[in-house]
């Protein structure tokens, strides 16, 4: 029993998230947290009185229906989450070119955002989102059926949700094998939870958990037909006249903050009736899917006392005068400690300490002097706690939770055990040291490099968090009362940005040193050698070593290595090596080490930097793609339309030609004849609509005898049949595996020999699918020498039109040039090559 009551202790600091602010709020975690105005202290209060728990499951960031999130969250007071499969690292970014696990952290912060808006809490599998999929048995092969299952059954088990909800069905008309998947597994969670002979291995923390009923959340749009009376319906666009807004508004905030998917809503006001399809569990009757769940304090062995000191800060609540009910919660929160650990029970402390906070207007916040550090470093941290009210509020204790010995007060230190003077700042300078062995701030589910399909987690406690706790988190003890109040402030850095004002990050604990290598792929057309330069830089304490790289056998460097010293006033050094690679064609990875004493520094420093999201800071291999081949090209300028973000250009500029990024107006005004080709970035056209007005232009371009390629868009009506030389569609065909086999159907066309013979070996290795948003259909007068399709699928011949116009060539292609060349992929990048050199190759 002791052993339980630890794992269920270490359980609750582990996965309880911080709770989310106001929904009009999209602030980030690393920001101090603001108080509740009267009216959301209105709605925190009525929401403390309820006890009871959603879940709500789908595949992708962007799948769940925000408008019920933010109903159950903030109407129905339940607490809500939402477990998303994957984190959305499959699919294709619209703000920049991070692609991968990258573009999964930036969703990430995303769904996280979108949560602190409606209310809910969010939570991930392990699964990889590994690229479009047709069907669930793919899906589930991948990502790996027990794995995935035994997530989703962890989840259910520690937030504990009288209802589960799904979004797709299991019979496949969600479209994508995701879904459908999502919907498959969630389905055998509903009924694994609360059998304890399934994974019996969480049991150690956890204890079993049946839900009481699962809905289908019904994915279409339209009203089910009316003598179907097993469905149920609920009104989620219901107006919340304290927060003066109504679901469906809060929902299109919450959707918004989708943005590298580029899906930003517009507000819906007026009914809108969203409707259930039962699926398990006592349904039976049942008309709505709380009916008969006892959500109030009752359901807690002693619970009834802390629902009491609630109900009469309810009733004696005066906007003008919150602070009034403050001795209430602190009774309140009395009965609580009183409690058994439980889960429930910790998400109710946390809202009562917020709502004590709010109530006094506290203000309390923990900032660090510097925005990163690292391990056996001294950081220095500024404490500020305001008292904005006249409830008395006494300072007890600073400590950092984990390190209980580590923080050493300096300036201000006096005020640790006094009274907070009315209205005035506390404001305490502290040191601490950084252990010499903290893990450096990356997120969980990177620190192991990845399965094709799953994530792999070192500590399976946190499996099912959206994201790490700071790196280091100051408890702040007050009393007030008698009543000890413990509040978590995660230490963040601020900075003033002229333009935005106040902005915040999280603290990072990074590694000493780290590596940039100059290209993120380096192709080595023949066997000389090239120049590889790799920049080291100190965090801040000085590094000394040498740096080197990591070569595959045969290949050679000189020099060996290059002796580097870093200090504070040259925190940056840059070593040069000549790579000369072995005579063998092949393709890899190479990389960049620096050994400093018994210290071997592999990592690379990746910023993630976007105004809706917290900078993210990421420590990856220091490693990039190489390809070695025998390859040619014909020109030497391209233009190149950069559209929502790729790496194609770095790799025509390894391929050797000389690449300029074209703006709108220089498209417009600009002598275009300067360039061999002009090649147009994914989404080109989706993003810059200026260039359908200039599409005339371009075609002119070509008709005077330079060379047009255009990678993909997606559907859009606006270019329906305006693109091209002759006509043609952008469809939503799509080839997802990877490995299928591509026909060549013009085995002698140009494209396929000219400057480069392409083999069927050419299209091995390539990674996540073949293509997408292939041309569908089109005109004859288009040549197609290449086709595939994915198993069971009808030939899609659209992923490549070639066609002569005047003395120049067009080509639309939807294969996955983004992806392949950036990856080093040798015969993509052969193709590629062939098609920007196709109206200056003798075709």
């Amino acid at each position: 029993m002791r052993r339980l009551v630890y794992g269920v202790l270490l359980l609750l600091a582990l996965l309880i998230p911080p709770l989310a602010v106001h929904p009009t709020a999209a602030r980030a975690q690393s920001r101090p947290r603001d108080v509740m105005n009267a009216a959301e202290i209105q709605v925190a209060l009525s929401k403390a009185r309820v006890v009871g728990t959603v879940l709500y499951v789908a595949a992708h960031p962007d799948d769940e229906n925000t408008a019920l999130l933010a109903y159950l969250s903030r109407e129905r007071k339940v607490r809500t989450g939402y477990l998303s499969a994957t984190r959305g690292d499959g699919g294709q970014n619209l703000l920049g070119s991070e692609t991968g696990s990258l573009l999964g952290v930036i969703r990430t912060q995303e769904l996280l955002a979108a949560r602190r808006i409606d209310g809910a809490e969010q939570f991930f599998t392990r699964a990889l989102d590994f690229g479009f999929s047709k069907g669930p048995g793919e899906t589930i092969g991948i990502w790996g059926h027990d794995s995935v299952l035994a997530d989703m059954v962890w989840v259910i088990r520690t937030f504990r949700p009288d209802v589960i909800l799904t979004r797709f069905p299991t019979t496949g008309e969600g479209g994508h094998g995701h879904h459908t998947a999502s919907a498959i597994l969630a389905e055998e969670a509903f009924a694994a939870a609360g059998d304890a002979s399934r994974f019996p291995e969480q049991l150690r923390y956890t204890t079993p958990w049946k839900a009481r009923r699962m809905y289908l959340n019904s994915w279409k749009s339209d009203k089910p037909d009316p003598r179907e009376a097993r469905f149920i319906s609920l009104d989620v666009g219901a107006y919340n006249s304290l927060l003066g807004r109504s679901y469906s508004e809060i929902a299109a905030e919450s959707r918004s903050q989708h943005k590298s998917q580029g899906f930003g809503s517009a507000e819906r006001r007026g009914a809108l009736p969203i409707y259930f399809y039962p699926l398990g569990g006592d349904t039976v009757g049942v008309r709505d899917i709380l009916q008969g769940i006892d959500l109030t304090w009752k359901r807690l062995p002693g619970g009834e006392a802390v629902d009491e000191w609630l109900a009469r800060a309810q009733k004696s609540f005066d906007p003008a005068h919150p602070e009034g009910i403050v001795p209430m919660l602190l009774h309140a929160h009395g009965a609580l400690r009183r409690l058994p650990p439980d889960a429930m029970v910790e998400v109710k402390r946390r809202e009562i300490l917020e709502l004590i906070r709010s109530c006094s207007g506290l203000w309390l916040e923990a900032m660090a002097a510097v925005s990163e550090a690292s391990p056996g470093e001294k950081l220095k941290l500024t404490v500020t706690a305001l008292n904005r009210s006249t409830v008395p509020l006494r300072l007890v204790k600073l400590e950092v939770v984990g390190l209980p010995d580590s923080l050493r007060p300096g300036a201000g230190s006096e005020a640790v055990g006094a009274w907070l003077a009315f209205n005035q700042p506390a404001v305490v300078s502290a040191e601490m040291g950084i252990p010499a062995g903290t893990r450096p701030s990356q997120p969980y589910w990177l620190l192991r490099p990845s399965a094709k399909g799953l994530f792999q987690v070192e500590d399976p406690r946190l499996i099912g968090r959206p994201e790490n706790a700071p790196a280091f988190t100051l408890r702040a003890t007050l009393s007030s009362d008698g009543e000890d109040l413990a509040y978590d402030l995660p230490v963040a850095y601020r900075w003033i940005d002229p333009v935005a004002g106040a902005r915040y990050r999280p603290f990072e604990v990074v590694p000493r040193a780290t590596l940039r290598l100059d290209r993120g792929m380096y192709v080595f057309p023949d066997a000389s050698p090239r120049e590889v330069r790799v920049v080291a830089r100190d965090a801040g304490a000085g590094t000394t070593g040498r740096l080197s790289l990591s070569l595959p056998a045969g290949w050679r460097s000189s020099p060996e290595f290059v002796d580097v010293s870093l200090t504070a006033k040259a925190p940056e050094q840059e070593g040069r090596f000549t790579v000369y690679p072995a005579v063998a064609a092949g393709s890899g990875n190479l990389g960049a080490l620096l050994v400093s004493g018994a210290d071997t520094l592999r990592n690379a420093r990746v910023a993630l930097e976007y105004p809706h999201i917290p900078t993210q800071v990421i420590f990856p291999r220091a490693e990039s793609h190489f390809a070695r081949l025998d390859i040619k090209t014909a020109g030497r300028s391209v233009g190149y339309l950069m559209g929502s973000g790729d790496q194609v250009p770095d790799a025509l500029t390894q391929l050797g030609y000389q690449v300029t990024l074209l703006s709108d107006g220089e498209v417009e005004n600009a002598d275009l004849s300067r360039f061999d080709a002009i090649v147009a970035g994914v989404r080109a056209y989706n993003t810059r609509p200026r260039l359908r007005a200039l599409q005339g232009r371009l075609l002119d371009y070509a008709r005077q005898g330079g060379t047009l390629v255009l990678q993909y868009n997606t559907v859009d009506p606006g270019l329906e049949e305006k693109l091209g030389p002759y006509p043609f569609r952008i469809s939503s065909d799509r080839v997802t595996v990877e490995e299928t086999p591509v026909r060549f159907d013009q085995a002698a066309h140009p494209l396929l020999n000219r400057p480069n013979k392409i083999e069927p070996s050419d299209m091995d290795g390539w990674i996540q699918e073949r293509g997408l948003n292939f041309a569908n259909p089109f005109d004859p007068k288009y040549e197609t020498p290449l086709s595939c399709h994915d198993p069971g699928e009808p030939d899609r011949s659209g992923g490549l039109l070639f066609a002569r116009i005047g003395k120049g060539v067009f080509i639309y292609t939807g294969y996955s040039w983004f992806r392949e060349l950036p990856a080093g992929v040798p015969g993509a990048l052969k193709i590629f090559a062939n098609l920007v050199s196709a109206g200056r190759a003798g075709n």
